[in-house]
């Protein structure tokens, strides 16, 4: 019987997930110590999620015709010299340029899932989705902490940590990871559709379109948090009389990571099995909104911990069940495109929200910021129920 790659393709991302996680407590303030403020902060976020939304729906597109293994190889140097260079960096347009060229080749996740998909059964892909939500978890136990941890000797030192991890996903992925062929099925002469009409055609699809809105108001919410939740935290939170830093953001994230970690280990298929997929997303969605509300009337570390509780639990049953929601819709052969598409719209929000989330933090609006990302979670249940899609059978893919 052959060997299933999930398991290489589960320490791939898990490594790139590391990579992320270390770098992403950090980041905010590595910049402020640049001289950037916080809508300039936003402003770094955004340029990284504007490459992404350049480059993945080429790298999806090109992983279709070519596979998504040297695709992912591609990606994966794209961030390892971005990170060196984040590391060298003496100037705040260093840092801009670190992020501008690992989002350019920021492919590494869209890729993966697209693999994913090639090996997977319909019945088995929420399941097989969730491993990326362990990884992300695992990383967000693990990584933050080791940030935070390094980051009391040097700014450098995580950065460093995270390129060392970068170039070990290398290798893994090009000892260990199988080769998949494109999908024999990809459309050529007159039924070769456009990049552009095939977007299209999937937000006119009465199911996948809804879905597709749903995902972009996720990662909205999720950027929001993400992009400006250090910022948010060292103006909002005090540890032993001095404001939050890279250690207290590192610990936070940690703990996000450690309920990530033990929803996803605890069985995402079985929450499938039980509830189905459209239910965990209404789940997700309403804990997200709830974690949100909380964290804009918090002050105490407390009522934090509560709040990151519930955004946790929200993303880690919303993201894989939405994306096997979407990808079971989809045609096999335009598996690719549409996880680009979906990270087009991730970058979109990528885009949008820290620089909204840099500009009402640097008013000081923080609980103005909080309610930001309530809100959109609060529209993405209201899509459900407006909808009525029947989001559990979605036996016949959009052609």
């Amino acid at each position: 019987m052959k060997k299933s790659p999930l398991l290489s393709i589960f320490l791939i991302v898990l490594v790139d997930v590391l990579g992320l996680t270390i770098i992403l407590p950090l980041l905010p303030f590595y910049a402020e110590s640049l001289g950037a403020p916080p809508a300039v902060v936003g402003m770094l976020v955004s340029a990284y999620a504007a490459c992404q939304l350049i480059a993945g729906p080429p790298l999806g597109h090109l992983s279709d015709r070519v596979g998504r293994r040297p695709v992912l190889l591609v990606s994966q140097m794209g961030t390892f010299a971005g990170f060196l260079i984040l590391a060298s960096a003496r100037a705040l347009w260093m840092v801009f340029l670190a992020r501008i060229i690992d989002g350019l080749t920021a492919g590494n996740l869209t890729v993966a899932q697209a693999y994913i998909s090639d090996v997977t059964t319909p019945e088995n892909r929420a399941k097989s989705f969730g491993m990326i939500g362990i990884a992300f978890g695992l990383g967000f136990l693990i990584g933050p902490a080791f940030s935070g941890y390094l980051a009391q000797f040097s700014h450098t030192y995580p950065i460093f940590a995270a390129a060392g991890l970068s170039f070990t996903s290398i290798i893994c992925t090009y000892f260990l990871l199988p080769s998949v062929a494109p999908s024999a099925a990809l459309e050529t002469g007159q039924h070769r559709i456009s990049q552009w009409a095939a977007y299209i055609e999937s937000f006119k699809d009465g199911q996948l379109g809804p879905m597709l809105w749903q995902f972009f108001a996720f990662t909205f919410a999720f950027s929001t948090l993400f992009s400006g939740f250090a910022l948010f935290a060292e103006r909002r939170f005090t540890h032993n009389g001095a404001p939050f830093g890279p250690k207290e953001v590192g610990y936070v994230f940690a703990f996000s990571g450690l309920i990530g970690a033990m929803i996803q280990g605890g069985g995402i298929g079985s929450l499938v099995k039980t509830f189905g997929e459209g239910k965990l997303v209404q789940v997700g969605f309403a804990a997200m909104a709830i974690g949100f509300a909380l964290l804009s009337g918090s002050h105490q570390i407390s009522f934090l911990l509560v709040a990151i509780a519930f955004l946790t639990l929200g993303s880690a049953v919303l993201r894989p069940s939405l994306t096997s929601l979407i990808t079971s819709r989809a045609a096999r052969h335009r598996q690719g495109m549409v996880i680009g598409l979906m990270q087009s719209l991730m970058s979109i929000a990528q885009i949008i929200a820290p620089l909204i989330a840099g500009l009402l933090i640097q008013k000081r609006y923080l609980s103005m910021w909080a309610l930001a990302g309530s809100l959109f979670c609060a529209i993405g249940w209201s899509l459900i129920v407006a909808t009525r899609s029947p989001v559990q059978s979605l036996e016949k893919p959009a052609n």
